[in-house]
């Protein structure tokens, strides 16, 4: 029974019309989390809203050559 609930949750999350997908976040360069984002980083939008969050650093990572 316990998993009947856990794929219902995931259906109604997936359908969600705000929900961009974890696809979209880790493209942006963001990292799927539950709950909050961490210290340093933002909300940029929802993998799955309300619960997933798509957090991004709040300071472009920099490349030195």
């Amino acid at each position: 029974m316990g998993i009947l609930v856990l794929v219902f949750i995931f259906i109604s999350l997936a359908q969600h019309g705000d929900a961009h997908g974890p696809d979209s976040c880790n493209h942006g360069g963001g990292l799927c989390r539950v709950g909050t984002c961490v210290s340093g980083e933002y909300l940029a939008q929802y993998c799955f809203e309300p619960i997933i969050l798509c957090c991004k650093n709040l300071s472009p990572t920099t490349t030195e050559s």
